[in-house]
């Protein structure tokens, strides 16, 4: 997607809504017709919201995400820390918003990073990602675990702790309850406290923007930490989960199998449908007390 067409997006989106860049929230306001039994009517409702988001290293067009406005600089050095070009927040030098779009983002770097940044260019599709989609324009499976870590952690976590998760990040999730239509992801420490919990459209931004705050706080590695995330786990969350450090990953719903083989291979303890007491581990099942 050119920059051209980010504008015209961003455009419409603010004359559709009266908006300016300033107030850029995770909801739109959008008129629906309801239906019911018997009858039908037009009334106001809300809706997550999704838009592209252009990342630049260092002046030149790196990736084009889509995602829910807000917290726009942290998922960016989340995202930069899964594709290993930052591993600490001396990485990044500085962070900013396009004046004339807020949809592009400026990223300058510091150090070991910028040479990092011209070899991850030089090897990956300039394309647009979806906001299911974090690894698009990787060339192989190769690409995505070239920079894969084990995750050492001696962290032990009740199962009491893993039931109590769900409602945890439920009571966190304040745009779900707007829209029902954002994912999240919470970090957790080892008695179930929340530490961090964000929200976006797609699972994979929400795990980027709390990682990424924490590396901006220069919390990374997070070998003490808990991530539990809301749907289905992917090989692309494990992966993220590996580069920051976090040896637990807990989801409500099923992993894939390709993250349940990474989860193995990285020292990663992975469960699967969470649901109060009952909860499946697929790998590293020494980290959980029973």
């Amino acid at each position: 997607m050119a920059a051209s067409t980010i504008g015209r997006i961003d455009d419409r989106r603010r004359a559709a809504s009266g908006r300016t860049a300033a107030e850029n929230t995770a909801v739109r306001t959008v008129e629906i017709i309801r239906v019911g039994r018997e009858s039908a009517a037009n009334v106001n409702d809300v809706t997550a919201a999704e838009e592209p988001l252009e990342i630049r290293l260092d002046g030149q067009r790196f990736v084009v995400t889509m995602r829910t406005p807000g917290a726009d600089d942290h998922l960016a050095t989340g995202f930069l820390l899964s594709e290993g070009i930052v591993g600490d927040a001396s990485d990044v030098a500085a962070i900013r918003h396009c004046a004339l779009n807020d949809n592009i983002l400026y990223v300058s770097l510091a150090g070991d990073a910028v040479g990092r940044a011209e070899t991850a260019m030089k090897g990956r599709r300039h394309v647009t990602t979806s906001s299911a989609c974090g690894v698009c324009g990787r060339r192989s499976i190769d690409d995505l675990m070239a920079n894969a870590r084990q995750v050492e952690s001696t962290v032990s976590v009740s199962r009491t702790v893993i039931g109590g998760l769900p409602d945890a990040l439920r009571s966190a999730q304040r745009g779900f309850d707007q829209t029902g239509g954002l994912h999240a992801a919470g970090l957790f420490d080892r008695t179930g406290s929340l530490i961090r919990v964000a929200e976006d459209v797609g699972r994979h931004n929400a795990v980027d923007k709390v990682f990424g705050a924490e590396l901006s706080s220069g919390h990374v590695p997070l070998s003490d930490r808990i991530l539990f995330v809301s749907g289905r786990t992917s090989f692309e969350i494990v992966q993220k989960a590996v580069m920051a450090g976090v040896p637990v990953v807990s989801a409500v719903s099923a992993p894939s199998s390709l993250a349940i083989e990474l989860a193995a291979e990285a020292g990663i303890t992975l469960l699967g449908f969470v649901r109060g007491a009952a909860f499946n581990i697929y790998t590293h099942a020494e980290r959980i007390a029973m």
